[in-house]
């Protein structure tokens, strides 16, 4: 399951209404093939997958959490940047920068459509 540190608890928390329904996911793209979505959605889906952190409920779709099931998210700050970070063990490719990834070999193909985003339409 994916997991967050107490820095990325804490900044979402910071950053949300308590009503806000946070979706982490990935998208088709990046130099690796997948990147990391963290969005504010308005509506759950009847198949999301909810992760309790407090004050602050993660929401993601089925193919999102099997993608990020080992994944650490953590909030940095540096004087170069500030953001979300994700540590996925399961990623068998990063790119330099660290916000794509290429999925494992055996890993299930993307919902028919090609609609990986954290906020797929049902």
């Amino acid at each position: 399951m994916i997991t967050f540190t107490a820095a990325a608890i804490k900044k979402l928390e910071s950053a949300l209404d308590s009503e806000d329904i946070v979706r982490v996911g990935v998208v088709g793209g990046g130099c690796s093939g997948l990147s990391y979505t963290i969005e504010v959605d308005e509506s759950s889906k009847p198949d999301d997958i909810i992760v309790n952190l407090g004050k602050v409920k993660i929401y993601l779709n089925p193919y999102s959490s099997f993608q990020l099931r080992e994944t650490v998210v953590d909030y940095v700050e540096s004087l170069h940047q500030s953001g979300f970070k994700f540590d996925n063990s399961k990623a068998v490719k990063s790119c330099a920068c660290g916000t794509s990834f290429k999925a494992e070999k055996d890993s299930p193909s993307p919902p028919p459509g090609g609609c990986v985003t954290a906020g797929c339409p049902s």
